[in-house]
C-alpha cells in the first residue's frame, strides 16, 4: 500500500501519478490524507481495484502526527510526499520509528540536521536518482513571489527550488551503479589543506582528485551523487573534531583564515 500523508487528494500529483498508473506499478490501495491548518475535521481518500475509490472522514485535520494518520501509517509500505520543511525533522524520525520505506521531498540544507545527518553517513537514509533542483507547478491562488517564478501560456504558475531534493531508502541504479567521473590529479598546489582539519579542500565535486587517499572536503552537493562503493562519508564539518579552536558561522573548515561553506569530509573507499 502507497500513503501520502501530507497531501490534499484534490490537487496533489502524488496522488495522481499513483491513481492513474495504479495497474502498472503492480499497487494494491493507495491512500492520502487530507490536512487542514484550520484544525477541523478533514478525510482519507483511498483508491484499490475492489472498491474503487472510497472518500472516508477523519476525526482529526490529517495531520501526519494524530493516532488515525499513524494508523494508516503502520499499514502502508511506501509512504510518498512532499513534508512540511518546518516539521521536517520530526517527519523523517517517525519514518525511522516505524521503520517505512519511503520518497519524500525535502531540502538539500536538511540533510545537515544533527537528527537527518547520521541518517545519511550511516546509509539509512540518501538522496534520489533526479539530483538537485525541481520545478513546482503552484496553486491559481498562490501569489507568485519568486524571482524564479514563471508562468506558461495557459496561465499556470511555476516556481524553481534550486535546492529541492528526493530522499529516500530505496534501491536505485544510479546510487547502486553510477560513479563519479573523476578526472584531476592531485596536486598539493591545488587542493590545500585546511587550517583547522587534517583534510584537503576539494571547492567542486568535479574536481575531486582521481588519485589522492586521504579525506577531502567537498560541498554538501557531494550528497546527490555519492556512491557508497566509491566513497565513505567520514562527516559533516560542524559534527568534526578540530584541531585548533576556531569556530566560526559555520562552524566549518577554515582555509588560510576565512571558514568556507559546509563541506562534507570524504575519503576514497579502498
Amino acid at each position: 500500500m502507497v500513503f501520502c500523508n501530507c497531501d490534499d487528494p484534490e490537487t496533489s500529483n502524488f496522488w495522481l501519478y499513483f491513481f492513474l498508473n495504479f495497474g502498472e506499478l503492480g499497487l494494491k490501495k493507495l491512500i492520502a490524507t487530507h490536512f487542514s491548518y484550520e484544525e477541523k475535521p478533514t478525510y482519507k481518500l483511498e483508491y484499490d481495484d475492489t472498491l474503487g475509490k472510497v472518500q472516508t472522514p477523519l476525526k482529526g485535520n490529517g495531520d501526519f502526527r494524530s493516532e488515525e494518520c499513524i494508523a494508516l501509517l503502520n499499514e502502508a509500505d511506501i509512504v510518498c510526499t512532499n513534508p512540511p520543511f518546518s516539521l521536517f525533522r520530526e517527519y523523517v524520525a517517525q519514518l525511522m520509528h516505524y521503520r517505512k520505506k519511503f520518497l519524500i521531498i525535502g531540502n538539500l540544507n536538511g540533510a545537515k540536521y544533527k537528527e537527518t545527518f547520521p541518517l545519511v553517513k550511516e546509509k539509512k537514509m540518501w538522496f534520489g536518482a533526479s539530483g538537485m533542483g525541481m520545478e513546482f507547478r503552484l496553486h491559481p491562488d498562490y501569489p507568485l513571489t519568486s524571482a524564479t517564478g514563471r508562468v506558461d501560456d495557459e496561465g499556470n504558475k511555476y516556481v524553481v527550488m534550486p535546492t529541492a531534493v528526493w530522499l529516500t531508502n530505496m534501491k536505485h541504479p544510479r546510487r547502486e551503479k553510477e560513479k563519479i567521473r573523476l578526472y584531476e590529479s592531485y596536486d598539493p598546489a591545488k587542493y590545500p589543506t585546511y587550517d583547522n582539519y587534517n583534510a584537503i579542500e576539494v571547492s567542486k565535486v568535479k574536481e575531486i582528485p582521481v588519485d589522492y587517499m586521504g579525506e577531502m572536503g567537498v560541498p554538501i552537493s557531494f550528497l546527490t551523487k555519492h556512491n557508497p562503493s566509491q566513497f565513505e562519508i567520514v562527516g559533516l564539518c560542524r559534527y568534526l573534531p578540530k584541531t585548533r579552536v576556531m569556530r566560526g558561522p559555520q562552524d566549518c573548515m577554515f582555509l588560510n583564515g576565512s571558514e568556507k561553506y559546509s563541506r562534507i569530509v570524504i575519503k576514497r573507499v579502498k
